[in-house]
């Protein structure tokens, strides 16, 4: 096979052998040389175009046909082996971009000239590299946040987080960003390179189980221990709040209790955790006075949720019921409002009240008006 080509060339070679037409009849030998010219560089390197189209080809139905086996082997074996997804979907990805770019080197060498111009590029790899570290900054920054998020694991594919003031789930962590659905089913996507540097709250994480804070304000002349007793009642009616119990264990999503987690009669350390001492002991529903503020005492409930999925709907839910309850039982929950007292009214209350002699007193008479001889009048 002779050596390829590049159009450049070919270009460069035929406006040189063929002088710039003047006529009709020039015009056609100077189509026909550029049909000849094209259809012989076609002809001598058909082989090569054809194998860097069969390596294209191949290199993407090998690239979809891994991703699609790895997807279904982890779809079976994620229930007996407890595979962890983030890291899994991290290592789809570089397999299937380790693919693509084999055969991109693959087509880059096929090709004479851009193979000696790649070997000049790997002899000035030092410069090429800061030329394309400077050019491809922000991508390689997504990259090596990607492997470590995957790495060190802040957060796992499924886990409920609140990032950037939005609550969602995560659905995706690949090279370049990481996709959450939002609890209005949006898709918020956001750089590695961006997530890695933002503080988040991951509520799944080991232990899932969360306190939920329910806030009531009460006016001050309302009962405040039947105020806490109607807010822990309606809390206890509600299903999804967590009975009293004592829990050694929690798993890492999101349940108190696994039963894959027990495989063979033995605990598997990969799904459950130990739970943190302080936090053993949960279930319990707590009411306290947190603030007399202007207008009303203002008292907090604690209540335990199995997930942050459950808490939100769930103390709406009991919150509607207290006041609904508080309304039934008389319970005031005020509006704000504010009263006024100034300073002269003051002065006056404290200062001490002197008898007032007879010669103060002065009787002052308002002059008839007509209308007051009218009504005089009308009387007679």
């Amino acid at each position: 096979m002779k050596t390829l080509e590049t159009l450049d060339t070919l270009n460069n070679n035929t406006l040189d052998t063929i002088e710039t037409p003047t006529s009709i009849a020039e015009n056609i030998s100077y189509l026909d040389a550029i049909l000849e010219k094209t259809f012989s560089w076609f002809s001598d390197n058909f082989g090569t175009l054809l194998f860097i189209i069969l390596v294209g080809i191949g290199t993407i139905v090998i690239a979809r046909t891994v991703n699609n086996v790895m997807e279904s082997y982890f779809k079976k074996a994620s229930t007996r082996l407890h595979m962890d997804t983030t890291t899994f979907r991290m290592f789809r990805h570089i397999t299937v971009a380790t693919i693509y770019f084999i055969g991109l080197i693959v087509v880059i060498f096929s090709i004479p000239d851009l193979r000696s111009l790649s070997v000049a590029m790997f002899t000035g790899a030092g410069l090429a590299g800061i030329v394309i570290g400077f050019a491809a900054q922000n991508t390689l920054s997504n990259i090596i946040a990607g492997i470590a998020l995957a790495l060190f694991q802040p957060f796992r594919v499924g886990d409920r987080l609140t990032i950037m003031n939005e609550y969602g789930k995560v659905t995706d962590l690949n090279l370049r960003h990481t996709v959450i659905i939002t609890w209005d089913n949006r898709r918020l996507i956001i750089p590695n390179s961006v997530i890695s540097n933002e503080a988040i709250i991951n509520w799944t994480i080991e232990d899932p189980a969360v306190i939920w804070p329910i806030e009531v304000g009460i006016s001050y002349d309302s009962d405040i221990s039947l105020a806490k007793k109607i807010m822990i009642e309606e809390a206890r009616k509600n299903p999804k709040v967590m009975s009293p119990q004592t829990v050694e264990y929690s798993v890492i999503k999101p349940s108190i209790l696994k039963p894959e987690g027990f495989a063979n009669g033995l605990i598997n350390p990969s799904v459950l955790h130990t739970v943190d001492p302080d936090f053993r002991e949960r279930g319990e529903v707590k009411v306290y006075l947190t603030e007399l503020g202007d207008f009303a005492v203002n008292l907090r409930m604690l209540v335990w949720f199995k997930d942050r999925s459950d808490a939100y709907s769930s103390g709406c839910e009991i919150r509607e019921a207290i006041k609904n309850r508080f309304d039934n039982e008389g319970i005031e929950i005020p509006y704000p409002y504010r009263t006024i007292v100034y300073k002269t009214d003051l002065e006056k209350e404290k200062s001490p009240k002197k008898p007032i002699s007879p010669d103060e007193v002065k009787i002052e008479y308002a002059p008839r008006s007509r209308l007051t001889d009218i009504d005089d009048e009308t009387t007679q």
